[in-house]
């Protein structure tokens, strides 16, 4: 009788620490969805987008930063959680762009992008 009592308390205890657990991982990656660590623009070529991932597909894409003269040019990665921006920045490839960035650190899990830049909008850049 004993052990019946003590199996049924250890259950409902794992089932408490569970829940308790997944709430706060739950509520962790919401905040770090939430909160913007830095916003800004990158202006570049826009060089690819692809729609990627086993199980959670997220756009990624990469900008390649206008380069200075005598420097080797640079690569910034980035997310979109928008398809309709995707379908935008799709329609933009291989052009000059800027695009509008909020940086998220800490998010647990690359279900909600593989990078922590996340694009909100694109604009066509004209040169100078």
């Amino acid at each position: 009788m004993q052990l019946n009592n003590l199996v049924k308390h250890l259950r409902r205890t794992l089932i408490l620490v569970l829940i308790i657990t997944g709430t706060l991982f739950a509520g962790y990656t919401w905040l770090c969805l939430h909160l913007v660590y830095s916003e800004g623009e990158r202006a570049g070529v826009l060089q690819k987008l692809s729609y990627k991932g086993w199980i959670c597909k997220t756009w990624e894409g990469e900008l390649m930063l206008t380069p200075i003269p005598g420097i080797i040019p640079e690569k910034f990665y980035f997310t979109i959680p928008d398809d309709a921006v995707a379908t935008r920045v799709n329609a933009l490839i291989g052009r000059r762009v800027a695009l509008k960035y909020e940086q998220h650190r800490g998010i647990p899990t690359s279900c909600f992008g593989e990078t922590q830049y996340y694009v909100s909008d694109v604009k066509e850049v004209s040169l100078p």
